[in-house]
C-alpha cells in the first residue's frame, strides 16, 4: 500500500501534466480505492482456514457419570463449544431400536444410521451392510485427496466396521493407522485386571497427539476402551471413575495437539468426544437393553457452529452430518436420503420426523428449525426399499409444505404395508419408516 502513495504522483505529473487538478485527484482515488479493494479480496482468501475434524469414542461411560466427575479437559472444551446430553440405541420400542452394545453404537456413528440399516446388531459384526457408507467412504469418494487416520484399541473398527479393503465397503483405503496392539502379546502382556488394555490407550492417544501435530490429518477417529473394561468389572465405583478421569488426562494430549494447529497454522479444527452406549441403573456393570441410564449418553465438542439441535438430545447418528458440514462434504444425495442423523453443526432445517397411516392417508409431522416462514420442504414416497440391497428407489412426490407447518398429509393409492417417507429441505433430508423392514 506504501508504494501506491510513494510512486503514483510521479506518473501522474510525467502521463496527466495537461489534466486539471480535480480529475488527477479523482483517478489517484479510483486507483487507491480499486488497490485496496484487490488487496482485502486477497486477504480473506489467505485467511479462509482449513478444516479438520477428530472424532472420539471413549467406550461405555454414561452421561451421569461424565457430568458428576471434575473432568478438566472436558471442560475446557465444553467450555469452547458445548455439552450435551444424547442418545443411542434408536428410536426406543419402534423399527430402528437398536441394541445399547459396542459395535451397534461406533457403526451407528460412523454411518450415521441405526442398526435396520446398517445390520451390525452385536459384537461380532457378522454381516454388515455397506450400503449405508461409513464417514470415511463418503470423505475419500467425496475428496480422493484427504487424509484419513484411525488411532484405536480395536482393530475390528477398521476392519470389519470400515471395512478397510473390501469391495463391498468401497475399497476405502485410511492414510494412516495405529490399531491392533490387543494383539501384541509381548509388547503388552494380557493381565485380567486389563491393564494391558489401558496400556494401549496411552500408546494410542500419545501416537495420534503426536500424528496430529505433526501430519494434520483432515479426519482422524480415536477409540479407548479401558473404561468400559472397569465398568463390566467393577460397576459404579472408584475404579471406574479413575478410569474417566485417566481418560481426560490421556485426550488432554490430543486437544493440546489441536490447539497449537490452530495457533500456528491456518487450520479450523472440529474436536467431538461422545460414548457409545450407558450403563445399567442398578450396578452400573452391563448394558445393552433400552433402559434410561443404557440409552443416555453425552457429546462434547469444541465447535462454535452449534444449531438448535445440539440442545435438544442429539443422537449419536447426528454426528456424522455435523462432521461432513464442518469438513464441508457434500453428502451424496442416495447417501444422504437414508441417514438417519440431523447435523447438529450447522443449518439443520428439521428434525423428529414421524409418519403414520391410516386408511390410506399417511400424515408426516417434525420440529421445524427454520428461521424462515418462506423455507420449504418437498414430501416424497416410496413402497419399496432396493437402497438395501444395492439398488435404487423410486420415491413419488407427495407434495410441498412450509416448514413452519410441521405437518403434512397426503393419500398413497397402495395397499403396501411398507413405505419410505423423505422429507427434503434446504439444508438436508429426513427419512421415516411406516413398518418394520421388508
Amino acid at each position: 500500500m506504501m508504494e501506491i502513495f510513494k510512486f503514483y504522483p510521479q506518473k501522474i505529473n510525467a502521463a496527466h501534466r495537461q489534466l486539471p487538478i480535480k480529475t488527477i485527484k479523482l483517478k489517484f482515488i479510483v486507483s487507491v480505492f480499486l488497490s485496496v479493494g484487490i488487496a482485502f479480496n486477497l486477504t480473506a482468501q489467505v485467511q479462509e482456514k482449513k478444516p479438520k475434524a477428530v472424532f472420539v469414542i471413549l467406550d461405555g461411560v454414561p452421561a451421569d457419570v461424565i457430568e458428576k466427575l471434575a473432568l478438566p479437559t472436558f471442560g475446557e472444551i465444553a467450555k469452547t463449544g458445548g455439552f450435551a446430553r444424547a442418545y443411542v440405541g434408536g428410536v426406543k420400542g419402534t423399527y430402528n431400536e437398536t441394541p445399547t452394545i459396542s459395535a451397534p453404537g461406533y457403526i451407528s456413528l460412523l454411518s450415521g444410521t441405526w442398526a435396520h440399516k446398517h445390520n451390525v446388531w452385536d459384537n461380532d459384526i457378522s454381516q454388515p451392510n455397506y450400503h449405508y457408507w461409513n464417514i470415511f467412504r463418503i470423505a475419500e469418494t467425496v475428496n480422493p485427496k484427504i487424509q484419513t487416520a484411525i488411532f484405536s484399541t480395536w482393530l475390528d473398527n477398521r476392519t470389519k466396521l470400515i471395512g478397510e479393503g473390501l469391495e463391498q465397503a468401497g475399497s476405502v483405503t485410511l492414510d494412516y493407522k495405529f490399531d491392533g496392539l490387543e494383539h501384541d502379546t509381548i509388547r503388552y502382556p494380557h493381565n485380567k485386571d486389563a491393564s494391558h488394555i489401558l496400556k494401549i490407550d496411552e500408546a494410542v492417544c500419545d501416537e495420534a497427539a503426536r500424528f496430529i501435530l505433526n501430519n494434520a490429518p483432515d479426519l482422524s477417529w480415536i477409540y479407548l476402551e479401558y473404561t468400559d473394561d472397569m465398568g463390566h468389572r467393577f460397576g459404579d465405583s472408584r475404579q471406574f471413575y479413575d478410569a474417566v478421569k485417566n481418560a481426560d488426562a490421556q485426550l488432554k494430549k490430543i486437544w493440546e495437539s489441536i490447539k497449537v494447529r490452530e495457533e500456528k497454522f491456518n487450520e479450523d479444527w472440529l474436536l467431538i468426544i461422545t460414548t457409545d452406549h450407558g450403563r445399567d441403573a442398578v450396578e452400573g456393570k452391563n448394558h445393552g437393553g433400552q433402559s434410561e441410564r443404557e440409552r443416555t449418553t453425552w457429546i462434547t465438542t469444541n465447535s462454535k457452529k452449534l444449531n438448535d439441535r445440539f440442545k435438544q438430545n442429539p443422537a449419536i447418528v447426528d454426528i456424522l452430518p455435523s462432521i461432513c458440514n464442518h469438513l464441508q462434504l457434500p453428502i451424496p444425495d442416495t447417501i444422504s436420503r437414508e441417514l438417519d442423523g440431523v447435523p447438529f453443526i450447522g443449518t439443520a432445517d428439521f428434525s423428529n420426523l414421524s409418519a403414520t397411516l391410516k386408511e390410506h392417508v399417511i400424515t408426516v409431522k417434525w420440529k421445524s428449525f427454520s428461521e424462515l416462514n418462506t423455507d420449504k420442504a418437498e414430501i416424497f414416497f416410496a413402497d419399496k426399499n432396493n437402497f438395501k440391497s444395492g439398488g435404487s428407489d423410486s420415491y413419488k412426490k407427495a407434495g410441498e409444505v412450509s416448514i413452519h407447518e410441521e405437518e403434512f398429509t397426503f393419500s398413497v393409492p397402495t395397499n403396501s404395508g411398507y413405505f419410505k417417507v423423505l422429507l427434503k429441505g434446504p439444508h438436508h433430508y429426513s427419512n421415516v419408516w411406516i413398518s418394520a423392514s421388508p
